[in-house]
């Protein structure tokens, strides 16, 4: 069974990357945050906030398919 805790960091996650496939960066990272404010410890929150915080420097091309390129090891 999952606790209500868990299933409010899985929706506000899932919300986030709604807007990030939208290229909504700075939205997904607010839904990002919030999820970390849940749970500080959600892996998937924390590499999806990071992510938003590079693309909102960095924006991708028009074309972009969602998939991160990693630049650096």
């Amino acid at each position: 069974m999952i606790t209500d805790e868990k299933k409010q960091v899985l929706d506000t996650f899932a919300e986030g990357r709604k807007f990030y496939k939208l290229m909504k960066f700075e939205d997904a990272r607010d839904a990002f945050a919030r999820a970390l404010k849940i749970d500080p410890e959600d892996g998937p929150s924390k590499v999806y906030f990071v992510r938003c915080k590079h693309y909102i420097e960095n924006p991708p091309p028009e074309d972009w398919d969602g998939v991160f390129v990693m630049k650096t090891k």
